[in-house]
Order: C-alpha cells, then structure tokens, then sequence
C-alpha cells in the first residue's frame, strides 16, 4: 500500500473493490489494466479481471475509455464524498431478467410477500445484534447486557405474528435502540465511547466509523442486487424516495452487524484505530477519518468482506462478498416462488 492510494492487494483468482482516496488521481488504462496516476506516479496497476468494483472518495479524474470498459464489463463505479458520504454511482444497464423485476414489482406494497420479506430482514437484523451483544458477553464476564437482550427479544417475538408492515419498522427500531443503548459496552478502545446513533453528519469517532462502513457496505449489496436482475430502488422495508435504493437497504440489514459492527469494535478494541486517526470539522462538527485512517479502515473491511463463514442454508463456507449475492438469488428464489421462504442470512 502507498501513501498516494489505498486499493486491495489482489491474489491470483481472487475479486476485489478498488479504493480511490487521493484527490485528484487520473483513472486510466493500458491494455487491459486499469492504471491509477497521481502526482505523475503510478500508484496502482492491476489486471481489469481482476477488478469487481470502482469506489471514489472524493475528487478524481476517470478516462472515457476506463467508463466504457467498466460498463462493457459490468464493474459499478461508485462515488463517495471523502467522509464517505453516498454521492452516486456508474452502472451498466440493468440485466435482462425482466421475470425478477416484474416479481419484485408485483410485490410491491402490502403483498403477503411483501410482508414475509420485512419479516425476514428485521428478524435477521435483530437476531445478529442479539448474537453480536452475548458473543461479547461470552468473551468479557463482567459485561451485563440483561436489559438489551430482554428488549432485544420483546421486539424479535412478535415478528411472525406482525401482519402490518409499519408495525414491523416499530420493531425494527425498537430493537436497534436496546441495541445501540448497549452500544458502548461493547467498546474496549481508549478514548472512544458511544452515547446514541447519529449522522448526517456523524458527530464522534464511532458514528463516523459506523456510517462510513454502511456507505461501502450498501455499495457491495447494490452491486449484488443488481447482478441478480432487481431494480434496486423498489424495496419493502425502507420507503421509497429519490435515488434512494431501497432494495440493496432492505437486504443490507442484516449484514450491518456481521460486518460493519463487529469489524468498528474490532478496529477499536485492537487498536488498530485510535482518536488521532479522526479530524473534527470546525463548523459542522462532522467527525471524519484521516486519509491515513481511512486506508487502515478500507483495508480491514475488504479483509472482511474476504472472510470465510459457514452459510446456515448453504451448509459450505462462503465469504461475505460472495454471501450478498447468496442471499439476492435466495431473494429472487422467493419472489419467483422456487422457495416458499426467504432465509435471512443470521449467524450464531
């Protein structure tokens, strides 16, 4: 990794999202690699095979031939403020499955599909956050997180029974406050702490961290939802509004604390992020990571995207990466009407 750029370490046969984060670097390509140049250095050469994913943190320029290889290879160009704020994407046409889309919509509103698919996506949500609070429980005795898991559970039992779905958003957030209020124990870290969720802009270390995770991690389930034929804006548990994709939002929910959440705690606990790694916007007060923070923070969510797991219906291991398009085809499955149930993806 250089100090110009941070992007993945690729192995032979292996996939991977490309991090942009210097300002003003040139994109190009020659032959069929994809160049990255700043300060009239190259800093990045890598085979466009091996390329699954473009994300720009803050300014850079791109080649029109690079725009149309990415398209004519399907590779999404995602577009991000420097704080990791959600600005855009670049992408092919959607795929020629109009039998998914024409599902999806089908679904739409009230359907009894509909309201399976939130049932799973805030049941999946909130069993990882119970999973992720008595891991820690396990790992730390003098932890008590009695209250969160009672509440925790007063908000998943109900679910199956819930036939309204602005019910189930109730549950939803009623489970994320017992979980986020327990939120701070998880944290071992010197000098962070975690009162409440905010953003727009993240005002703390924390909430910086945790809502620059989510932006890449929607980008890596938009990607899979896109591959799989869904129109990605169409979603059932987030309400639809411009540009906003809903659908890869849906799905993400339960990926949020298997990925994001353990991987902030991790990077806290461990040190391998500390409070000098953060710089505070005078006027807004928006908390955001140093560029050599960021790198450190890029590298350690693609290591994660890149880990193994067991999937529960799968019964084989998989990584993360390969399990958002997993759980879109499983997804698709359902609306189709090949499975007569969509798994949640829930870890144990």
């Amino acid at each position: 990794m250089t100090d110009h750029n941070c992007y993945n370490v690729f192995e032979v046969n292996t996939m991977g999202t490309v991090y942009i984060t210097v300002d003003d670097a040139f994109i190009g390509k020659t032959d069929e690699r994809l160049t990255v140049k700043a300060d009239k250095k190259t800093v990045l050469d890598v085979p466009l095979i091996k390329v699954d994913g473009i994300v720009i943190l803050g300014r850079a320029t791109i080649s029109p031939a690079v725009v149309q290889e990415l398209l004519e290879r399907h590779i999404p160009l995602t577009f991000l403020t420097d704080t990791g704020r959600y600005l855009g994407r670049l992408e092919p046409e959607m795929t020629k499955n109009i039998f998914v889309r024409k599902a999806q919509w089908q679904a739409a509103g009230e359907s009894e599909q509909a309201l399976h698919l939130v049932q799973g996506f805030v049941r999946g949500k909130l069993k990882n956050y119970r999973v992720m609070l008595l891991r820690q429980a396990r790992k730390y005795s003098e932890l008590n997180f009695e209250t969160a898991l009672t509440r925790l559970d007063h908000a998943i039992a109900p679910i199956s029974n819930t036939n309204n779905i602005n019910s189930l958003r109730g549950l939803e957030g009623a489970g994320s406050a017992a979980y986020f209020g327990a939120f701070d124990q998880l944290i071992r870290g010197d000098g962070f702490s975690f009162n409440s969720r905010n953003r727009r802009p993240p005002t703390d270390p924390v909430n910086s961290l945790l809502s620059f995770g989510y932006s890449l991690l929607c980008h890596d389930v938009q990607s899979a939802v896109n591959l799989v034929g869904f129109d990605p804006y169409l979603g059932y548990l987030h309400f639809q509004h411009y540009g906003r994709p809903s659908l890869a939002l849906d799905l993400m929910e339960e990926f949020r604390p298997l990925i994001v959440d353990s991987m902030v705690l991790s990077a806290i606990n461990l040190k391998q992020l500390t409070p000098d790694d953060f710089t505070t916007e005078p006027i807004s007060n928006a908390v955001s990571l140093s560029p050599e923070g960021r790198r450190t923070f890029l590298k350690l969510y693609e290591q994660k995207k890149q880990s193994k797991f067991k999937h529960p219906v799968l019964g084989q291991q998989c990584t993360y990466q390969e399990a958002f398009e997993i759980q879109a085809r499983l997804l698709a499955k359902y609306l189709m009407g090949d499975i007569e149930k969509y798994p949640p993806l829930v870890l144990k």
